[in-house]
């Protein structure tokens, strides 16, 4: 498996966004690496950028009280990781305030759910990013378990492997393939470049159509 680097980590944080990312990732004919809309930042501005965990969380029966991996799940979790539950969106909250405090003592990246979180304001008031479908206080104990962690997953058409690149920002989350990433943090950083001298161009009154005849860019 390719690693992606700290140094790429970095270089993602500082220059880019998930817009840019995407963008190049369908020029590799990657078209299905966003999460579905509806995950969103719980912290509007926040940006995530980290090397995915993944994990697959199922129903459990009522009087299975275990949570399955999930506690081992979290407790594995490294510096730089996110947290990726695929659970289908399940009426329960997948993450909440003290799992917040585990992750971010461990040096964690952030959490991106397939669902709902709980405790809002308190993860509000801290610094870790954590993108879901929402907020939900019903609790999972007794409605979910982990079977599975560190493992291939699957959140709607996206395909999510471990130390898969994860960007999130308030455009949306983005997972791009490890074996991809570098080549495309390379071509969106030119990308950027180029989108850069576009708008200064348009700025002096460069018109949009001039603008896609003569880059091909908008």
């Amino acid at each position: 498996m390719t690693q992606v680097s700290d140094t790429l980590l970095a270089t993602v944080r500082a220059e880019l966004s998930t817009a840019q990312l995407g963008d190049v990732l369908d020029t590799f004919d990657r078209r299905h690496q966003f999460l579905p809309p509806e995950i969103c930042s719980a912290m509007p501005g926040a940006t995530l950028v980290g090397r995915a965990m993944p994990l697959l969380e199922i129903a459990a029966t009522p009087d299975d009280h275990s949570f399955g991996l999930m506690f081992e799940a979290l407790d594995s979790l490294g510096k730089d990781e996110v947290y990726v539950a695929a659970a289908g969106a399940p009426p329960f909250a997948l993450w909440g305030e003290l799992m917040t405090t585990r992750a971010l003592a461990q040096g964690a990246a952030g959490a991106v759910l397939d669902g709902y979180m709980r405790d809002t304001r308190e993860i509000r008031a801290m610094t870790l990013p954590v993108f879901a479908r929402g907020s939900y206080a019903q609790d999972q104990r007794g409605r979910g378990r982990v079977v599975a962690y560190r493992e291939p997953v699957r959140i709607a058409e996206v395909a999510i492997r471990p130390g898969d690149l994860i960007v999130g920002d308030d455009d949306g989350v983005l997972v791009v393939p490890s074996h991809v990433a570098a080549e495309c943090v390379e071509k969106a950083l030119e990308k950027r470049r180029m989108e850069n001298v576009i708008a200064q161009e348009i700025e002096a009154g460069l018109s949009t159509t001039e603008a896609w005849e003569k880059y091909g860019v908008m």
